[in-house]
């Protein structure tokens, strides 16, 4: 493995550079294409290689991305946007931090699902690291070898089985790891030098893939079992060997597997899971932001969740937390969230062997709502008898939230919460413009995906994206600057009260949920100090003054200029 030799400069940052020639242009990491000023043509043999006009990387940026948008196909532009990121990652990175709004749909939800599911169709380059029983005794030495460079302080690691709404799509899950760290470099200024994309390629259940002859993952049915958690705890141990001051974001994994990985590693290396413990944080700093919008108190919300898998179970324990740390307590707390799966009402008339036996209501309770066993799986009539504030989908079931639903909302609350979150946009539990529409323009709506303004009788209104990126790259610098041991959940506590704290006054006064994805520079910076400082609150991070920790963050994130390129 190499060093990535960069220092910050006065004006900039300066690269030390151990390649010459095409070998430069050949490493995106390196390449600045007709970027390279004259000096550093000469310096690295690079003239006559490339047309002679220099441009600065705006100049670049403005000719890329109009053909990239050129293309009306989503898809399209994300093979585009991948093409680019291969030969020239700063270029790549000024454009998303640029063009966020325009791009984040590209290279993540919802088109990221797409890529996914034709990635070996549209394979053009290899990016991160795959992982398959096949390296079982010998992950250290493959991560050693086949890692591009030795700083490695963050990875996004997937096994491929439950990617967004769309389920098991093998070794195309890399493009989910590798879409997430991207929106950590452009959000949180984390350096892509110090990112690594895996994909635990543990084989796949997905027929349409063991039986595609163009499908380049390992061609085996899943290892489930003791057999999977052997090749996960070599893993571990290999990171954290090699990369000692790593931090690992768990993505799309089967709810029973995220559940077990995440409490597995949790205390071996700081570790969490984004769609458990990102979508629980996003989904209650929406609350959060409704209080402020609506001035109810937040210890008076009563909250269905439609959905009880992972997704499910991170929003109830993250909203239970945080509605205890408010002060409710015992039955009172239990009772302000109802989670409802495909045979409705939890209660523990089931009897349930997993984490629904947390979420699951003394079948007296739900006996006391007056739902028998026809009404409570249906979600009007459990609406019309529990009343809740919030009602929140994380169910992958398309306009499950129908016109009776809303409007069964609208009756128990006068500005109710309605957060669709699935994604991708396919399979979103509702559109706005009719969650609107239905709610006689009362409801307060933020989804999973993104979805186009909608028009009401004052004006237009913007619909917040409750999306985990506003959580997850501050999150994860949060703990690599402050070298927190572990991620706790205080540490996702904080995330979330810093996101729901960073709307501003004109955002709550528009009765949005979420900010402007164009903030996202600077709500990744707040919800890092939060972090850090809860890190060090909880006793799992050095202590730092205030001050020093802000400066710490500030010139550890990096953002996307051309360096000063100079011989090693």
């Amino acid at each position: 493995m190499d060093k990535f030799d960069l220092t910050r400069t006065k004006g900039g940052y300066r690269l030390r550079v151990p390649k010459r020639s095409t070998s430069i242009l050949r490493y995106p990491l390196y390449n600045k294409g007709t970027g390279f000023t004259a000096a550093e043509r000469e310096r690295f043999h690079l003239d006559g290689l490339l047309p002679a006009q220099i441009n600065d990387i705006d100049t670049q940026a403005e000719r890329v991305f109009r053909s990239i948008m050129f293309n009306p196909d989503p898809v399209g532009r994300h093979i585009d946007l991948a093409a680019l990121q291969d030969r020239n990652e700063h270029l790549y990175y000024r454009l998303l931090s640029e063009n966020l709004e325009e791009l984040m749909p590209i290279v993540y939800t919802p088109t990221v699902g797409h890529a996914s599911k034709y990635f070996s169709r549209v394979f053009r380059r290899a990016r991160g690291i795959w992982i398959t029983p096949d390296h079982a005794g010998r992950i250290e030495q493959v991560l050693r070898h086949a890692a591009p460079f030795a700083d490695v302080q963050l990875m996004v690691v997937t096994d491929n089985e439950a990617i967004l709404g769309i389920g098991d799509q093998g070794a195309g899950g890399m493009a989910i790891s590798v879409g997430k760290l991207s929106l950590y470099c452009a959000g949180a200024g984390i350096h892509p030098a110090r990112t690594l994309p895996i994909s635990l390629d543990v084989g796949t259940n997905n027929e349409d893939l063991l039986e595609d002859p163009l499908y380049l993952g390992f061609r085996e049915k899943r290892l489930r079992g003791d057999k999977y958690l052997e090749l996960v705890d070599e893993f571990v141990a290999a990171a954290k060997k090699v990369f000692p001051s790593v931090v690992i974001q768990w993505e799309d994994f089967r709810k029973d597997n995220a559940l077990t990985v995440l409490n597995r590693y949790r205390k071996v290396l700081p570790s969490f899971n984004d769609d458990i413990q990102g979508t629980g944080a996003v989904a209650y700093a929406c609350i959060h932001a409704g209080c402020r919008i609506t001035g109810r108190d937040i210890t008076d919300s009563r909250v269905l969740i439609f959905g009880a898998g992972a997704a499910g179970y991170g929003i109830a324990s993250k909203i239970l937390g945080g509605l205890g740390f408010h002060g409710l307590k015992g039955d009172e707390l239990k009772r302000s969230v109802l989670a409802m799966d495909s045979r409705g009402v939890l209660s523990d008339k089931h009897d349930f062997q997993d984490y629904k036996a947390e979420l699951a209501w003394p079948e007296e309770w739900v006996l006391g709502l007056g739902l028998n066993e026809s009404k409570r799986r249906k979600l009007v009539e459990v609406i019309k008898a529990y009343k809740p504030n919030v009602l929140i989908g994380t169910s992958g079931q398309a306009n499950s939230f129908g016109e009776r639903v809303v409007r069964a909302m609208a009756s128990a609350a006068e500005h109710p919460i309605i957060l669709p979150m699935s994604n991708p946009t396919s399979i979103s539990e509702a559109k706005p413009a009719r969650v609107l529409r239905w709610s006689d323009g009362k409801a307060l709506v933020a989804t999973g995906s993104p979805f186009e303004d909608v028009e009401l009788s004052h004006g237009m209104q913007r619909i917040g994206q409750a999306n985990n990126v506003f959580i997850f790259p501050g999150l994860g610098l949060g703990t690599i600057v402050s070298g927190a041991s572990e991620v706790t959940d205080g540490m996702i506590g904080a995330a979330s009260k810093a996101l729901a704290d960073s709307l501003s006054d004109t955002e709550i006064a528009e009765r949005c949920l979420m900010p402007e994805v164009s903030r996202l520079w600077d709500i990744c910076g707040n919800v890092a100090v939060a972090v850090a400082e809860r890190a060090m609150q909880d006793g799992v991070a050095e202590q730092l003054k205030r001050a020093k920790l802000t400066a710490k963050i500030d010139d550890y994130r990096w953002k996307p200029v051309y360096p000063e390129m100079v011989n090693e």
